[in-house]
């Protein structure tokens, strides 16, 4: 939305009460004030404006609370006013007053949703969708992989969500998620920012190599680990019967324990020193996340129980845990698989997670309509679900409608840079699936976002095309996408509120 700089002329023109502006404000059909973000602290006020295709903090008052923020001050009519711009400080400030705009922890008994907002414009459009429903949205979520390809930082994410928080008015609480973290000074980094979620990827410390082993070769390397722990697992496990509530049993076979262990052993010393050395002095709520689903082999119920049981035994507080599920979970189209196998695999995650009191996480579950309903069965609506590229397409899909020329570049060029955009992604289509974008009118473009193949390369590209410049360092899409996404926020909230809000009715999140 481009707007004109008339917020001054909303302040009446005598007097200089709060009440009064306070009252002109929250009626005001001036499209350069955001009405929902209004908010009152004593004998001041402070809300936001947008000027042209940017937005301002206005802070009206002489009170204490103002000198906490850098701005240009100026007269309208008999009111002081502060002029302030979206600073990481001035974002910070606003935060030691209005605790609302501090990420928060889901905790274990609500569903939550992870929204990765791979541009920092997706906002309004997710609030726009959770506000009225019952779930805790996490709207700061990126990958190290993530801001490395958009060139972002986490203190970008965070002040992106944290300005729109406050501009939407939503203060029913929001997280912010340091996702797939493989490092420990990743993970210090994005809790030293404020992060309120840490979800750490322990990929790197599976040993997804285990189940082409001969059983020879198994018994070797099981027979290295140090004797006290192999006793420990033996006697915890083998031989042993766990009952959960349902009545569902978990047994652990001796011909597939050892390569169980093998499996997982270095994961949970992982994360059990992440917990210990990171999440536990933090001395905050932290919703803290494994993530054991970036390997090949699925999760079974015995390396599920195997992995959470430990980990609790050793003091670890999970939040949720993400296995690798049955079937295919491809980024940014629908589950791939048995949907029957999956209901009844997932039933039993679903009930080893209730055992121990965390949430089922499921990653990559950007729509995935075809298992919605059985996650939010089976959790009872008690899950966490991430979602990122899904808010990408729905960008991409906006500008295919305002600006086809533009979307025509960018679908060509990352056609041309396939190879270098699936070094990051695993996805299996086929180029050849994609429509001939040739043959299409430009009415029919937005029509590609609904195609499994072509949303799959536009998905796995948006670095490549985010990143692309000129021989003369200028962007080749960047600007050009931010300008028409921020003139048409509306159309891009909608589209928003359309295709997530259909994700949360499937989960059966009202």
């Amino acid at each position: 939305m481009v707007t004109s700089s008339n917020w001054r002329s909303v302040f009446p023109d005598s007097g200089s009460s709060t009440a009064a502006l306070n009252e002109k404000l929250a009626t005001t059909t001036d499209p350069s004030v955001c009405n929902q973000s209004v908010q009152t602290v004593g004998d001041m006020l402070f809300f936001m404006v947008r000027e042209g295709l940017g937005r301002k903090l206005i802070i009206a008052g002489e009170g204490e609370a103002g000198g906490r923020f850098s701005g240009d001050l100026e007269k309208v009519y008999d009111y002081q006013v502060k002029v302030c711009l979206l600073t990481t400080e001035n974002r910070i400030a606003l935060q030691s007053i209005f605790e609302w705009l501090i990420p928060q922890a889901s905790g274990r008994q609500k569903a939550s949703i992870g929204l990765g907002d791979r541009l920092g414009l997706a906002t309004p459009g997710h609030i726009a969708t959770v506000r009225n429903r019952n779930v805790m949205p996490i709207l700061a979520q990126q990958s190290i992989r993530e801001l490395d390809l958009t060139g972002r930082d986490y203190i970008e994410v965070l002040d992106a969500a944290a300005w729109t928080v406050f501009q939407e008015g939503y203060t029913h609480g929001y997280g912010a998620d340091g996702d797939h973290l493989k490092r420990k000074d990743d993970v210090k980094m994005a809790l030293d920012l404020g992060f309120s979620m840490i979800t750490l990827d322990c990929s790197e410390h599976i040993n997804d190599q285990v189940s082409s082993m001969s059983d020879a070769e198994v018994l070797e390397h099981y027979q290295q680990l140090d004797a006290g722990l192999r006793n420990h697992f033996e006697a915890a496990y083998l031989g042993q019967e766990f009952t959960l509530a349902s009545g569902t049993t978990i047994t652990f076979a001796a011909s597939s324990f050892q390569k169980m262990v093998l499996v997982y052993v270095r994961a949970l010393d992982f994360a059990e020193e992440v917990y210990q050395t990171l999440i536990k002095p933090a001395n905050r709520n932290i919703d803290f996340e494994m993530s054991i689903d970036e390997v090949a082999t699925p999760t079974t119920p015995q390396d599920h129980f195997f992995v959470a049981n430990e980990l609790i035994s050793r003091g670890v507080e999970l939040n949720s845990l993400a296995p690798r599920f049955v079937g295919e979970f491809q980024k940014g189209i629908d589950y791939i698989g048995d949907p029957n196998q999956f209901e009844s695999e997932f039933k039993i995650h679903a009930e080893i997670a209730d055992h121990f009191g965390y949430k089922i996480s499921v990653h990559s579950g950007s729509d995935k309509f075809m298992v919605f309903d059985v996650i939010g069965r089976y959790t009872k609506c008690r899950f966490h679900i991430k979602t990122a590229g899904t808010n990408w397409l729905e960008a991409v899909r906006v500008i295919a409608e305002v600006n086809p020329q533009l979307y025509r570049e960018m679908h060509e060029y990352a056609l041309r840079h396939l190879d270098e955009a699936r070094k990051y992604y695993h996805v299996a289509f086929n180029e050849s699936d994609i429509p001939k974008l040739g043959t299409l009118s430009d009415q029919k473009l937005p029509d590609l976002m609904n195609q499994p193949a072509a949303r799959q390369a536009i998905h796995i590209a948006y670095g490549v095309l985010l990143q692309a410049k000129t021989a003369d360092g200028e962007y080749l899409f960047k600007d050009r996408l931010y300008r028409e996404l921020l003139i048409n926020q509306e159309l891009y909230t909608q589209r928003l509120k359309e295709h997530i809000g259909k994700h949360l009715d499937l989960l059966n999140v009202r």
